[in-house]
C-alpha cells in the first residue's frame, strides 16, 4: 500500500512544482523538500529518519537534505502553498465543491500522552472523557476525496465552535460564486442557538438532531423563557417534523462518520499522533498529507484519475 501511494503522491507533486518558478540559489527545491517529508509521513517516522540514504529504495540516489534544512524550510510559505496546491487539487476532481448543496461536517480528536509538555495539546472533551490533544475539524462536500475544508484546534475547542469557523472558510473560498449555501449536516453536539443563528445568517441551513435521553425524549425541550432562533426551529421541524424531506436529507451524513472510520484504516492512514508530532506546525503538516494519502487512496479504489 505504502508503495503504490508514493507512485501516486510523487508524480503530483512533481507536476506541482513544475508549475511554480524555481527559487533561485537553492540547493533543494521545494518539491525534494515536500517529498522528504511526505516519505516520512508516509512510513509514520520523523522527518530525520527520511534524511538518510538507507531508508530509501536503492535505486534512489539523489542527495538528501540534513534534518536542519528540513526544519527550516517546511516553516516557509512557498512549500506550504505547494501543498495546499496539492490539496486543491484532489478537492477540484469531479467538481465535488464547486456547487454542493449539502455538506456534512464532523470533528476528530487527537489525543496526545497526558504528561506531554505540548502547551498546545489542551486538555478536553473526546469520544473517551477528557484527554489532552488536539482536534480537527472538517467539511466533506459530496463525493469529494478530501474535506473541502479543514481546521485544527485544541482538544478543549468545542464543536460549535471549530463549525463557524469551517464556514466562514468555505465562504472565503467561494467568494464571489454561488457556491456557498445549502444544508450542514452535524450530529447532536452542534444544536446550539448561536450556531444555527450564525449559519442562518451566511445562507447554511444546519440540520443537527436534538440530543436524546435513555427514554429518547431530548435534553433540551423547547424553554418558553429563551428566545429561540428561526432557524433552529427550521431544522427541528424538518428532523421531528411530519414530512419526510429533511430526514431522508440527514441520512446523508452517515458518508462522513464512514470517512473519518476508513481515514486511519489502511497502512498509512491518520493514527493516533506519533511522539515526535507536536505543536500546531508539525500536527497540521502531519495531518494534512494523511489527508491527501487518504485522497490518493481513494483515487485509486474508484479509478479517478488524480
Amino acid at each position: 500500500m505504502e508503495d503504490q501511494l508514493w507512485n501516486a503522491l510523487y508524480p503530483l507533486i512533481q507536476a506541482e512544482d513544475k508549475r511554480r518558478p524555481r527559487i533561485k540559489r537553492t540547493q533543494f527545491s521545494d518539491a525534494a523538500i515536500l517529498a522528504v517529508a511526505c516519505w516520512a509521513i508516509l512510513h509514520d517516522r520523523p522527518i530525520c529518519w527520511a534524511c538518510c540514504h538507507r531508508h530509501w529504495p536503492a535505486s534512489f540516489t539523489r542527495d538528501l537534505p540534513s534534518p536542519a534544512t528540513m526544519s527550516r524550510r517546511l516553516r516557509r510559505l512557498s512549500l506550504c502553498l505547494l501543498l495546499e496546491q496539492i490539496f486543491c487539487r484532489l478537492l477540484a476532481l469531479d467538481g465535488a465543491a464547486q456547487f454542493c448543496l449539502c455538506r456534512r461536517v464532523d470533528s476528530k480528536p487527537l489525543p496526545v500522552g497526558g504528561f506531554s509538555k505540548d502547551r498546545d495539546a489542551r486538555r478536553g472533551y473526546a469520544s473517551c472523557g477528557t484527554c489532552k490533544g488536539y482536534k480537527i475539524f472538517g467539511c466533506w462536500a459530496k463525493n469529494a476525496v478530501v474535506p473541502e475544508a479543514v481546521i485544527l484546534g485544541p482538544m478543549k475547542q468545542s464543536d460549535p465552535a471549530g463549525t463557524m469557523q469551517l464556514i466562514d472558510r468555505i465562504q472565503r473560498l467561494h467568494a464571489g460564486s454561488i457556491g456557498a449555501g445549502g444544508y450542514v449536516l452535524a450530529d447532536s453536539t452542534n444544536d446550539t442557538n448561536p450556531l444555527h443563528e450564525y449559519l442562518g445568517c451566511r445562507a447554511f441551513q444546519l440540520l443537527a438532531p436534538r440530543r436524546l435521553s435513555n427514554q429518547h425524549k431530548p435534553i433540551s425541550p423547547l424553554s418558553h423563557h429563551q428566545k429561540q432562533s428561526p432557524h433552529r426551529l427550521r431544522s427541528i421541524e424538518l428532523l421531528e417534523g411530519r414530512g419526510s424531506f429533511g430526514r431522508s436529507v440527514y441520512q446523508l451524513r452517515g458518508q462522513v462518520e464512514r470517512d473519518l472510520g476508513n481515514l486511519g484504516s489502511f497502512g498509512a492512514g491518520l493514527q493516533p499522533l506519533p511522539s515526535f508530532v507536536r505543536r500546531p506546525r508539525r500536527v497540521a503538516l502531519w495531518v494534512i498529507v494523511k489527508l491527501v494519502l487518504n485522497g490518493l487512496r481513494i483515487c485509486e479504489n474508484t479509478g479517478l484519475a488524480a
